[in-house]
């Protein structure tokens, strides 16, 4: 499992699969989505838009991801 750290409220998933290295650009995102099953806490979900907050887990391709927030109180 991997962690993708965040320093805000949330991220969408269209910016998770960008930093992930899942896909290059943000414009990749919607045609990725429309291929690729991707499951949000055990969910499908292919919205690019869809916000991701701290402890959210994310399966693309058979990788799992989790979302933390690393933004210090």
């Amino acid at each position: 499992m991997k962690t993708i750290y965040i320093h805000t409220e949330y991220i969408t998933l269209g910016q998770m699969l960008k930093f992930a290295g899942i896909i290059r650009n943000g414009g990749e995102a919607k045609s990725y989505l429309s291929t690729h099953q991707v499951l949000i806490n055990n969910e499908i979900d292919n919205r690019r838009g869809r916000k991701l907050r701290d402890g959210d887990l994310v399966n693309v391709d058979n990788r799992e991801y989790i979302i933390k927030n690393n933004v210090c109180a």
